[in-house]
């Protein structure tokens, strides 16, 4: 069955190239290749028996644990592991701390192998705990992806780091050019973040992007520069405290664009990565601009405005189903200038159509209900010394939008779609999705390809 898999992915990837982070697709063929897809995992999951989630290997509930020990770390500091251990030495052995322990650690996004063991202390009655952990890989020198609704599929170069000095800190640089049309859309990046800040639970992103292409959506030439840094600052289990800060500046247009931001975070999901149960609630008060500025044929003017922004999710599994329900509204109050407006249509916001210059609008609402069957859970695997997970998902979801400029939205600013696919989960991406979509006011079915959660890439469209 394992040779099953291997040759199927080859030929899942050979038959549609392309490209992201690992691999790109291409519209041609994009049928054959979700069907093929399809096929495969339903092949796998007839023949296999998947692991409990909640294996233990000789661990039992009641035992009494002395220590803790960490087996197999090489590239990553041990306080990186600790500090997402529930565990406690003197405590007894939970399996359901175990289960919760095991979704932390997975969402660190470090490691393709979690696993407990427990053996008998000679020096006392209690046991050992050992967790034996197998490292992901850590540098990627890999080709560079992006799929958004403005530019379509960017490819390019890229070079990431995704645990240096073993803090689980990461880091990417970039470049990215778009298909189509081809050389013409470029942007240069580099990404870096943490949970952590020197020990303390501030988990921080930090983003440099210069951008110079045309955006067809919004009419206007993006000659523009990017810096943008956000904190998250853990003041509970469960709460934290949001701090944004940006500064743009758009050649073409206003010049600079400072941005500041203040919210915070009711997050109450087992984990950030693949969520399989829980309630996630942000609010956010962000302002944009610092004035007005002189507009004329050909520059854009100066923009002032206010952003309320709420993100809702909440999950629920029962067995390999995994129930989620989604809500992204933005509210802006002021004056908003038209390379800021929000666009709705494709993989990122509305998989009912794609995105033109006649969906725009100042304020927006996003969502979603979705359906997803595990058909395998995340397996370690290894490829010319690489490590790596992946898993498979069958998803299907309802879709809707509102967007508009002024006032109360009514029916006529509302769009609905239903759409189907298959998500590939794989590390640094969180997921690859191969999805279609239908709207009936549109009548006609759209592929899909996009990478991470929509509930990411939907927050990330407008960088």
């Amino acid at each position: 069955m394992e040779n099953i898999w291997k040759g199927g992915i080859c030929f899942l990837f050979l038959e549609c190239p392309g490209g992201s982070l690992f691999f790109n697709i291409w519209k041609n063929g994009h049928l054959k290749c979700l069907g093929a897809a399809i096929l495969l995992a339903l092949v796998s999951l007839h023949a296999e028996t998947v692991a409990d989630r909640k294996e233990t290997g000789s661990c039992v509930d009641g035992m009494v644990l002395s220590r803790i020990e960490l087996d197999g770390l090489e590239q990553t500091n041990p306080r990186v592991v600790q500090r997402e251990l529930i565990h406690r030495p003197g405590e007894k052995f939970s399996a359901e701390k175990y289960s919760a322990e095991r979704r932390r650690l997975q969402d660190l996004d470090l490691f393709t192998e979690i696993e407990a063991d427990c053996r008998t202390d000679s020096a006392s009655s209690s046991a050992v705990l050992t967790y034996r952990l197998k490292e992901i890989f850590r540098w990627i020198p890999a080709p560079a992806g992006k799929k958004t609704d403005r530019d379509g599929l960017m490819v390019g170069l890229a070079l990431a780091n995704l645990n240096i000095l073993g803090e689980d800190i990461r880091a990417e640089v970039q470049y990215r050019t778009a298909l189509d049309p081809f050389l013409e859309n470029n942007e240069y990046a580099f990404y870096a973040s943490s949970p952590y800040l020197f020990g303390i639970p501030l988990g921080w992103n930090f983003e440099f992007l210069r951008t110079d292409s045309w955006d067809d959506l919004r009419r206007f030439n993006d000659a523009s520069w990017l810096l943008d840094l956000d904190l998250d600052l853990n003041v509970t289990e469960h709460l934290s405290l949001l701090l944004s800060g940006a500064y743009r500046y758009i050649e073409d247009g206003p010049g600079h664009l400072p941005e500041v931001g203040l919210g915070f975070a009711f997050d109450f999901r087992d984990a950030a990565l693949d969520t399989r149960k829980g309630v996630y609630l942000e609010y956010m008060l962000t302002h944009v601009g610092a004035g007005h500025y002189r507009k004329d044929s050909e520059h854009l003017g100066g923009e002032r405005y206010w952003e309320l922004l709420a993100d809702v999710r909440g999950y629920y599994s029962l067995g390999r189903f995994v129930t989620g329900a989604t809500a992204l509204a933005r509210y802006r109050a002021g004056d908003v200038e038209r390379y800021d407006y929000l666009y709705h249509g494709g993989a990122n916001t509305f998989r009912g159509h794609e995105a033109d210059s006649l969906s725009l609008g100042k304020n927006e609402l996003l969502l979603t209900l979705e359906e997803r069957f595990v058909l395998r859970e995340r397996k370690a695997a290894s490829l010319w010394g690489i490590n790596f997970f992946y898993g498979l998902q069958l998803v299907a979801g309802l879709d809707g939008s509102l967007l508009w400029d002024k006032g109360r939205p009514g029916w006529d600013n509302y769009e609905g779609a239903v759409y189907g696919g298959l998500h590939l989960v794989i590390p640094a991406l969180d997921r690859v999705r191969f999805e279609v979509g239908y709207s009936p006011d549109r009548k006609e079915p759209v592929f899909y390809f996009g990478l991470f959660d929509k509930t990411t890439s939907a927050r990330w469209r407008n960088r």
